[in-house]
């Protein structure tokens, strides 16, 4: 059974540094865009970055440009996502997805979600 597994959450000062993974099981990610949206409380899912199959990157929260980056090994089959200055509005879930017709900031179309991991920035 295809699944994809985040880990690396947990809670961070503001300024702080946290890296999320996700690694993907029963399916290849060379094949497919992978990117990571997130849900705050009483907010909206929201697309933060994405990586098409051809290495592209293309960030929509334009909040999180400069600070997060988001990289892929294929031969490992993970996603990474590192998140620096970390500010009291990241706090979220946050939800790795794979989209075999490439990135979108539409949580539509996506073949794989994994099942969100919390980030809490607070002092």
């Amino acid at each position: 059974q295809p699944q994809f597994m985040e880990s690396g959450g947990g809670l961070v000062q503001p300024g702080g540094s946290l890296r999320l993974s996700c690694t993907a099981s029963g399916f290849s990610l060379d094949y497919y865009a992978v990117g990571w949206f997130r849900q705050a409380p009483e907010k909206e899912q929201e697309g933060v970055i994405c990586n098409e199959k051809d290495g592209t990157t293309l960030n929509y929260a334009d909040s999180v440009k400069g600070r997060f980056t988001i990289a892929r090994d294929n031969s490992k089959n993970t996603v990474s996502l590192q998140m620096n200055n970390l500010r009291p509005e990241d706090t979220a879930v946050y939800f790795c997805a794979a989209r075999y017709w490439g990135c979108s900031d539409s949580s539509g179309g996506v073949n794989y979600w994994g099942k969100g991991i919390q980030v809490t920035v607070s002092s």
